[in-house]
């Protein structure tokens, strides 16, 4: 048996192991901690599958921002409400069951796949050039399914307005309350001095390097929304109120670009969401470039959750 081998077997038990322990740890706190971990180990298991895109992802938005949503959530609730609540045998077993049935018929797709295995990769790859693109993935986001990818945009939009609305109507327009996940102290003032600048030029690389390379907008504004975050909780800057006029530009800066190229291409490519011969991968570039600063905006804020107090004048 190779190492290769040993590993991904160590690989598959310990994500069990962590995966079971997420469920059967007592306290909120515990199982976000065991659920991010969860996702962290699930982006290895993709590195090993060789589908670096989804590992990045995976571990940018799967195992990094909403493990952090919930510590958010668990900070805010009052523990020990939270921590008193049991959930009685009949909706655990119901809930083991249901588990049992999505993992059978998981292992029924892989154990048994079909003699030919459908794919439109040979397609992609044979209609990419045109576009200028050398990552497939980037292609099958910005060209042959461009209008999912914008409207993946806009739900985020609408989640973060969905967060907004849950602030009380005395401190609307004001800043997030985003102390409450840790009180500053030296360590963590530290790490916010000297991460920012290494994570703020990966995550430009990360978006730059996703036109041929895997990586892209969401895997870049994640990390830049990270290290944003990282220097508010650090007390070195304020979030901002949610009023701000800059603020609420770089939301929409992103899925207003895409969509007017969009509606362009209506006009010089005959098509929505269409890019004139020549002018793709520029434009591509220039989408995904806006389309990280307002992702990243975005999972910051709903990171900082509602308003909680009042703008200062």
């Amino acid at each position: 048996m190779s190492i290769a081998s040993v590993f991904d077997i160590a690989l598959v038990a310990l994500i069990l192991a962590i995966g079971a322990s997420t469920i059967l740890v007592r306290t909120a706190f515990a199982a976000v901690v065991m659920f991010a971990v969860y996702g962290l180990l699930l982006s290895i298991a993709w590195v090993r599958l060789h589908a670096v895109d989804v590992a990045l992802t995976e571990a940018a938005i799967g195992g990094g921002m909403t493990g952090l949503l919930l510590l958010g959530a668990v900070a805010r609730s009052r523990s020990d409400d939270v921590d008193r609540v049991r959930v009685g045998y009949p909706v655990r077993l119901a809930a083991g069951g249901l588990c049992a049935l999505v993992v059978a018929g998981l292992a029924i797709v892989v154990l048994h796949p079909p003699a030919a295995v459908p794919t439109l990769a040979p397609v992609v790859m044979e209609n990419l050039p045109p576009s200028g693109l050398g990552n497939p993935v980037a292609g099958v986001l910005f060209v042959f399914r461009a209008l999912d990818t914008l409207l993946e945009k806009v739900v985020v939009l609408l989640a973060l307005l969905g967060v907004w609305s849950l602030a009380p109507d005395r401190a609307w327009g004001g800043t997030p309350g985003l102390q409450v996940y840790a009180k500053p102290d030296p360590p963590l003032i530290f790490l916010a001095q000297l991460l920012p600048p290494v994570g703020i030029v990966f995550g430009i690389y990360m978006c730059w390097v996703g036109a041929k390379d895997p990586g892209g907008a969401f895997q870049g504004g994640t990390v830049l929304a990270a290290m944003w975050l990282l220097v508010i909780v650090a007390g070195l800057q304020k979030a901002p109120a949610i009023s701000r006029l800059w603020l609420r530009g770089l939301l929409i800066a992103g899925p207003m670009l895409f969509l007017a190229i969009g509606l362009a291409g209506w006009v010089f490519a005959d098509a929505f969401l269409a890019y004139p011969e020549g002018y793709a991968k520029p434009l591509i570039v220039a989408v995904e470039a806006t389309l990280t600063l307002s992702i990243a905006v975005a999972l910051a804020m709903l990171a900082a959750g509602p308003p909680e107090r009042a703008q200062q004048q």
